[in-house]
């Protein structure tokens, strides 16, 4: 985007915001809601102290308004006028924080209210409205009556904009959380009670529209559904409290709370793909609980996630084409990748999401040598495509995805068995990939079995052209098993194994079958909250393709039993 563009689309922006007059009349909360954000006391702590650790990027500024620093990039500049930190600082419930946060929200309505700077996006705008309002009681006491006004007339302002401007933010969680902060409004707002029915009957509609069958959401990221469904549940507490929620939201919550837990590892942590990481401590527990639903999602697909547990070990396998469109700028080109954890301790992981440690770590993520599963050396999956410029951001959808991707789940006594295909690599390798995974009944064993076939005719045909380039050295590639940071992995049994002992005390042992070269490489742990990626190690089989079909086995033993053995919460109430 161009210099002319920005300051085109900053006019216009201020021009929203300026027709966005609040009504006149009296200015006051006819009802306090609690605050329902679960804030860290920790992370109030350091922000009160100066330090600002936004977008995985971190700002030493002491005594200065958050308003003047120096913002290393877009995303930490959208989450500083988001205000989703309002609830860190707030849950230290101390007068000198209650004091800072009052003294900040007043500074950035004076510099920033009426339409200038970042953040007026429906979705940003309804995230730092729904704040203002959660913490107002607070925020209000005490404070000058010329104040008061301006705040008041900050909130109405928002109001007013997001109610003409919800219907243009994106699908799924910014259109949500537009409509909670004009909810919010509706519900506290003195003269704005029209506003009520309106975003509760616009959001029934987004929740159906948006909320799939299975309880899925169309980015296919579970952190994101969780997201949803941390926000569905104070829409749905804010209008119980107020009269009645309407049954088309208790419907969608009851959709997607079982398939949060389908996806749920057994430490406790969401399953990560797609951009999404394990989700904030302690918030996927509190969905679970408050949502009062138990179901649990019994199909056996899970948003396009096939999840098994058994024993202590939950694995969780992607197992359908990757989201598509625009709702794809941060997915991931991991189909048919999993994951896999035993009660405290990750086994196998994907590296995860990249885009808290910049573009290049970002794209970095997406690429299928980033999960664990098979890569043809040198391509993915699916392919990123170019960088388009939609509400203001800047996205690569992905391009030239999987177009058939199957799964079959079968059980016994002794296992359950997940086989699985993907045609990713047939346009341009004319190669199929198929992959097998059996989890014995008591957890302790996962094998598996990866093959890459040319099926058809015309694969070969595909396949023969893509020898020809590569000089008839055979087509190779790699078999990845990402470790977290936590695990030690050694070379064991003289090069026929790989021993792996968890942050739990718990040792797993990995072991190849004939083909396929056995090493133990680098890799990262890309995790949200961090300064930068975290060193790991990955287990790597290497093999060609050189007629037409190649296969490669494997399986990973439990050998030693973790140290202590916490409960496990796959099992557990939630």
């Amino acid at each position: 985007m161009g210099s002319q563009d920005r300051l085109r689309d900053r006019w216009k922006t201020r021009l929203r915001v300026a027709r966005a007059r609040p009504p006149r009349g009296q200015r006051a909360l006819v009802w306090q809601p609690e605050p329902r954000g679960a804030g860290s006391a920790r992370r109030g702590q350091q922000i009160l102290s100066g330090t600002w650790h936004l977008a995985g990027q971190l700002v030493e500024a002491r005594d200065a308004s958050p308003w003047a620093l120096d913002a290393p990039s877009t995303p930490f500049e959208m989450q500083l006028h988001g205000q989703g930190w309002l609830d860190d600082v707030m849950a230290l419930g101390t007068a000198d924080a209650t004091g800072a946060v009052r003294a900040w929200v007043l500074d950035w309505v004076r510099r920033y209210g009426a339409g200038r700077g970042p953040g007026w996006t429906p979705a940003l705008a309804g995230r730092r409205l729904l704040r203002w309002i959660s913490h107002a009681p607070l925020l209000l006491q005490g404070m000058p009556a010329r104040d008061q006004a301006a705040l008041f007339d900050a909130m109405y302002r928002h109001a007013v904009l997001l109610r003409r401007d919800w219907g243009t933010a994106p699908a799924g969680l910014p259109r949500m959380e537009a409509l909670i902060g004009l909810l919010y409004a509706g519900l506290t707002l003195e003269g704005l009670g029209d506003l009520g029915p309106r975003a509760t009957a616009a959001l029934a509609a987004a929740m159906a529209e948006d909320v799939s069958a299975d309880g899925g959401i169309a980015s296919r990221n579970p952190e994101a559904l969780l997201e949803v469904a941390t926000l569905l549940g104070w829409a749905i507490g804010a209008l119980a409290a107020t009269g009645e929620a309407p049954e088309a939201l208790g419907a969608a919550q009851a959709r997607i709370v079982p398939t949060l837990r389908a996806l749920r590892h057994a430490d406790g942590g969401l399953a990560r793909f797609h951009g999404g990481g394990r989700g904030l401590p302690g918030r996927l527990d509190r969905v679970l609980v408050e949502s009062g639903v138990r179901g649990r999602n019994e199909s056996g697909l899970a948003m396009g996630y096939v999840p098994v547990s058994h024993g202590r070990t939950t694995v969780v396998i992607d197992a359908t084409p990757p989201p598509a469109g625009l709702v794809s700028g941060s997915a991931h080109a991991s189909t048919l990748a999993f994951e896999m954890t035993s009660g405290a301790g990750p086994v196998i992981v994907n590296c995860g999401p990249g885009g808290a440690f910049g573009p290049d770590w970002h794209r970095a993520g997406r690429a299928t040598a980033s999960h664990s599963t098979l890569a043809i050396e040198g391509w993915s999956s699916s392919r990123i495509g170019p960088i388009l410029i939609h509400d203001g951001r800047r996205i690569a959808p992905l391009v030239q995805t999987p177009a058939r991707v199957q799964w079959q789940r079968s059980g016994s006594r002794s296992a359950t068995t997940v086989v699985l295909s993907q045609d990713g690599y047939v346009g341009s390798h004319g190669l199929t990939h198929l992959r097998r995974l059996v989890l014995s009944a008591d957890g302790r064993k996962l094998e598996g079995e990866d093959a890459l076939r040319a099926v058809s005719a015309r694969d070969k045909e595909r396949f023969e052209d893509a020898q020809s380039e590569a000089k008839l050295q055979g087509i190779p590639f790699q078999l990845r098993f990402h470790l977290h940071p936590d695990t030690l992995a050694e070379i064991d049994m003289g090069g026929r194994a790989v021993s792996l002992t968890l942050g739990s005390g718990e040792v797993w042992v990995f072991r190849p079958g004939g083909a396929g070269r056995l090493s133990l490489e680098p890799s990262v742990h890309l995790e949200p909250g961090r300064l930068k990626p975290r060193a790991a190690q990955q287990v790597v089989l290497s093999d060609r393709v050189v007629k037409y079909a190649a296969t490669i086995d494997w399986s990973l033993t439990r050998a030693q039993e973790a140290t202590d053995l916490p409960p496990t919460p796959a099992e557990g109430l939630f």
